[in-house]
């Protein structure tokens, strides 16, 4: 029976192990799809900066690291961008950026940057324009199943899971030079991701949101300095 029962616990273990080499061997990855509209003059200046704010909705307020992610990656490379932070714009215009009060539209910040003072304090900061991004990420599917177990031949987890996440944004750029809207960026990512149960459950990560501000990031850099990095 002892010797029965280590023959019956290998066999499972080598069909989950097939499994989970198969999932390991497919990968995962996220689709992403980029689409943009521009004014063709859209291009800091010597000096100019732009600042990343995330959107205030009624559905909620963009994810921090979202707009985090993008920010770290416009800073960095051959080609970096100018930027000013987030919380330095929002404390030099307070309380007009906080969640009561901050513009839930175009014409809303139309009216907010025609103020004599807002203009001012803008000018001072040489933020030629404002990169307003609005979306998240959502589950759209899931499924599979996995159990863990301890027997007296040992214990482990067994099964599959999967899920399928859409990570979904816009960036909506606004020239606060001119004061109009200089064009919008949108970026949306789909990706499928795994956890195969091999005693130890090894999981398969496609990270739909990475793709969708690495796909965001590169063209949004394209719009303001007019090369890639």
């Amino acid at each position: 029976m002892c010797i029965l029962g280590q023959i019956n616990f290998l066999t499972i273990w080598l069909e989950r192990s097939a499994i989970g080499l198969m999932l390991l061997a497919l990968g995962s990855c996220a689709t992403t799809r980029v689409e943009q509209s521009r004014q063709p003059t859209s291009v800091l200046g010597d000096g100019e900066a732009m600042v990343i704010l995330g959107r205030v909705t009624p559905r909620g307020e963009t994810e921090e690291d979202f707009t985090e992610c993008l920010a770290e990656i416009l800073s960095q490379g051959s080609n970096p961008v100018r930027l000013v932070s987030e919380d330095q714009f929002k404390n030099d215009l307070y309380p007009h950026f906080e969640s009561e009060r901050a513009p839930a539209n175009v014409e809303d910040l139309a009216s907010l940057f025609a103020e004599i003072g807002v203009r001012a304090q803008i000018e001072k900061s040489n933020v030629r324009y404002l990169a307003w991004i609005e979306g998240d990420t959502v589950r759209v599917d899931a499924g599979g199943s996995m159990t863990c177990a301890v027997s007296t031949f040992g214990g482990g987890c067994f099964g599959m899971t999967y899920w399928e996440d859409d990570a979904s944004f816009e960036a909506s750029i606004w020239d606060l030079k001119r004061e109009t809207a200089a064009g919008q960026i949108s970026a949306d990512a789909n990706g499928t991701s795994y956890i195969a149960g091999l005693l130890v459950p090894i999981p398969v990560l496609a990270r739909p949101e990475n793709a969708a501000c690495k796909g965001l990031a590169a063209q949004l850099r394209i719009f303001i300095t007019g090369m890639e990095e």
